[in-house]
């Protein structure tokens, strides 16, 4: 939904990954809803701007059909609205840029997070927001960092628990469980010669490929009812000598085909690192065992 005529409050930001710091300010938007009737939205943008005005690329923890998905999952926000982050966006100045959202988009109280940074050369900040709405008979909110286990949330930090693997303190982090959606696209079908028949998704361009190894996961079809699978992120180095990452997915009891079928996984569990087998027979073995494992897990 983008309603163009309602009177807005909205939370500014990236929400890559929609952490627990996220939540205090979508959280903070359900409450001011509550409190004065202003329609509860969500202002992002479709490209990380460091990748714009940045050296270095930055993956995305989740795309942003995913960013969208929680959001309306978690918080029940709809009204997202992406701006496009582009080289004239970063040479906008700050207040030209939030006149835009008050003029274009009707918000009447803004949202942002403690160290919110916005405008050309980044010189937006909380401060200048805080004086601008008051100049202007607006509102708005500034959220403070989250501490979790004395460590502030953060996105930069949670690609680098999903890099290495720790997907349960990421998913602490996120305060839900990793997700990745995409379109399951025909395979070398191999799983089927391994007794385990497998659905095989890709990785977008720009967004993060957790460590290589086979994790527990849940399985939601067409955001159906959700069942337990375990997947391997990885190149398939015992069967496929092509270097194609993929994210390879066996589906416990269901045995239906899912081509071109959107399906969306949650990561719960980190069981082993990907690894080359001498032949397909220990590879099999290997497959039981992780079948066994990825159960017990969720039992």
């Amino acid at each position: 939904m983008n309603n163009t005529t309602a009177k807005r409050v909205a939370a500014l930001g990236f929400f890559d990954g929609v952490h627990i710091g996220h939540a205090q300010l979508l959280r903070q938007v359900q409450n001011v809803s509550e409190t004065t009737g202003l329609t509860p939205c969500v202002i992002t943008f479709d490209t990380l701007p460091q990748n714009i005005v940045g050296v270095d690329y930055i993956p995305l923890i989740t795309s942003p059909e995913d960013k969208v998905g929680l959001i309306n999952r978690l918080f029940n926000i709809d009204d997202i609205i992406t701006l496009p982050f582009n080289s004239l966006t970063a040479v906008t100045p700050w207040d030209e840029f939030i006149d835009r959202l008050i003029i274009e988009h009707d918000v009447r109280h803004f949202i942002v997070g403690s160290n919110f940074r916005f405008g050309k050369g980044a010189e937006g900040n909380s401060k200048l927001l805080t004086k601008k709405c008051e100049e202007s008979s607006l509102s708005c909110n500034i959220i403070d960092n989250v501490l979790f286990d004395d460590i502030v949330c953060s996105s930069t930090y949670i690609r680098e628990l999903l890099l290495t693997g720790c997907i349960e303190r990421a998913n602490a982090f996120l305060g839900h469980k990793h997700v990745f959606t995409n379109v399951v696209r025909s395979g070398q079908r191999l799983g089927r010669t391994l007794d385990a028949p497998t659905i095989n998704m890709v990785f977008e361009n720009g967004v993060l490929v957790p460590a290589y190894g086979v994790y527990a996961t849940k399985v939601y079809i067409e955001d159906n009812k959700p069942y337990n699978g375990v997947t391997n992120i990885g190149i398939r180095p015992t069967v496929d000598d092509r270097g194609l990452v993929t994210a390879e997915t066996f589906i416990f009891d269901f045995n239906e085909t899912l081509y071109d079928s959107k399906v969306r996984l949650e990561f719960h569990n980190y069981l082993r690192s990907e690894q080359k087998f001498k032949n397909i027979n220990e590879l099999k073995e290997q497959i039981k065992k992780d079948c066994k494992t990825a159960l017990e897990y969720f039992v």
